[in-house]
């Protein structure tokens, strides 16, 4: 009896592991056709990997005190590395963030909407041109039809 509950369970649970594994159906990218209206030029922040320069510091800060003396030293060392580390780490990562040099495009689709989408610099696109919009959201991107 108990052996039969045991075997129940495991393959309950297989089952449960097998549908978390499973891949989940893509979803389909939206196309819209519309003309170009509007370019004006714009920045996007290159904010993608904000505090990377902080972690890095700090990392290699808390190596290079563990390097040091003995004990609490030792320790000591450690903290201080980090937080200098990762302050030096944040400034350079500051210095080193430029915008991207990017357009905004206002589009009126073919159903008379108007969308604008801001996208860094590409293909070279003018006013009056047909275009596909391809996304929505912070994904949309405007191409060349």
């Amino acid at each position: 009896m108990l052996n039969r509950l045991c075997s129940r369970f495991a393959a309950a649970a297989l089952l449960v592991v097998l549908a978390a594994c499973a891949t989940p159906q893509p979803t389909p990218v939206e196309i819209r056709r519309g003309t170009i209206e509007q370019i004006t030029d714009a920045q996007i922040s290159n904010n993608q990997q904000a505090g990377v320069g902080a972690v890095v510091g700090g990392l290699t800060g808390v190596g290079i005190g563990s390097l040091i003396g003995g004990g609490t030293g030792r320790d000591v060392a450690m903290v201080a590395g980090a937080i200098g580390g990762a302050l030096l780490g944040n400034e350079v990562q500051r210095r080193n963030d430029q915008p991207v040099p990017a357009q905004q495009i206002i589009v009126r689709t073919t159903s008379g909407v108007l969308v604008a989408v801001t996208q860094p610099l590409g293909a070279p696109l003018f006013v009056g041109q047909k275009v596909f919009i391809q996304g929505y959201g912070e994904g949309a991107r405007v191409t060349p039809e």
